[in-house]
C-alpha cells in the first residue's frame, strides 16, 4: 500500500474523477480528534460522491443518508494498494482527521434453480 499526498491545487479534478472512479462503493466515514476521540459518522452506505469547493475551502463527502462537511481542510492523502483507492484522509487545519475509506460490494453470482 502507498500514501499520496494530493496537491492542493489539484484537489478538484482529483474528488471529481475519485467519484467517477468509486461509483457504486460503499463508504465508511470516521471522524478523529483529540476532542472528540475516534467517531464513526456512517457505516459502509453506498458513495454519492466527493467534491473539492476552492470558493468555501470545503471538501463534501456525500453518501446515503449523510452530506459530510469538512471545513478547512489542510491536506488530503489517498491511501492505495496498486491501482485501487482503499482511503482518503483529510486533514484539517484545526487538527482533526476525517477517513473514509472504500469497498467494491460483492458480485455474487445469480441463485441456480433448484430442480426436485
Amino acid at each position: 500500500m502507498s500514501d499520496d499526498i494530493i496537491e492542493k491545487g489539484q484537489w478538484e479534478f482529483f474528488c471529481n474523477r475519485l467519484s467517477g472512479q468509486l461509483e457504486g462503493a460503499q463508504a465508511e466515514i470516521e471522524v478523529a480528534s483529540l476532542n472528540i476521540g475516534d467517531q464513526i459518522q456512517a457505516e459502509w452506505v453506498p458513495l454519492l460522491g466527493v467534491t473539492y469547493d476552492p470558493k468555501d475551502d470545503v471538501v463534501e463527502i456525500a453518501v446515503e443518508g449523510l452530506d459530510h462537511i469538512v471545513r478547512e481542510p489542510g491536506s488530503l492523502i489517498v491511501q492505495r494498494d496498486g491501482a485501487m483507492v482503499e482511503s482518503l484522509a483529510v486533514e484539517t487545519t484545526a487538527g482533526e482527521r476525517h477517513i473514509v475509506r472504500f469497498r467494491q460490494p460483492l458480485s455474487l453470482p445469480a441463485p441456480q434453480a433448484v430442480r426436485s
